[in-house]
């Protein structure tokens, strides 16, 4: 199935909770929401509250993503606040061993687990991962900063990860985050991603034409 999840990275935060009811009117169900430290990436975001007044105020599914140093210090806490996924960074995390913890820790919580990489990354070192997670997010943009264009190499490792899910008969989700487009969005889809972030696309301009139209792509496949 495939997934359309805006991310409110790029919208107005003075208007956030009536822009996060637009997309909700529009049909999408899932909420992209990206968690900055600063040191992981350069970029300071939101955190806690935000997240836990958000779901206050919304049933949509919070895909968080977490682009903090350590996140297995905060796995009970975004959890408590609300998330119903999260993802964090392959290279957030020492070794082999402790992504394995963070995922265990996330599912001990009653979510769903999701692994994310840089650009820079090869796609082999998720590989070992992907029977432990629900959702695998390649980011196709360097990650702490929304509105960049999309790096097409980056497709080649969506398609890379969607054959080694679908050879070992897997039912793990692919995220794309960073720079999707409306001109784009076929492409990314025909990679191999199944679930979309939007930031740019959906949140300027007119918000629920946005979020249909890109709705409409995604229901063509």
């Amino acid at each position: 199935m495939n997934i359309l999840s805006p991310s409110i990275l790029a919208a107005d935060f003075w208007k956030l909770g009536e822009q996060i009811s637009q997309v909700r009117r529009a049909g999408a169900r899932y909420l992209h929401v990206d968690v900055m430290d600063g040191i992981f990436v350069p970029s300071i975001s939101f955190g806690l509250p935000v997240l836990a007044s958000i779901r206050r105020m919304t049933d949509l599914f919070l895909d968080v993503h977490l682009m903090i140093e350590k996140p297995q210090r905060y796995i009970a806490e975004f959890a408590d606040c609300g998330a119903d996924m999260l993802t964090f960074h392959l290279e957030a995390s020492k070794d082999g061993d402790e992504i394995e913890e963070t995922i265990a820790w996330i599912k001990g919580k009653g979510i769903k687990a999701g692994l994310s990489i840089r650009p820079s990354t090869p796609a082999s070192m998720v590989e070992a991962f992907l029977p432990m997670v629900d959702m695998v997010l390649v980011m196709t943009v360097e990650p702490g900063f929304g509105g960049q264009e999309i790096m097409p190499q980056c497709l080649r490792k969506v398609t890379e990860i969607r054959r080694m899910i679908e050879r070992g008969g897997l039912g793990t989700d692919v995220e794309v985050d960073g720079g999707i487009t409306k001109g784009n969005l076929r492409e990314v889809l025909a990679a191999g991603a199944n679930v979309i972030v939007a930031g740019s696309a959906v949140f300027h301009g007119e918000i629920r034409k946005n979020t249909e139209e890109l709705l409409g792509i995604l229901s063509e496949r």
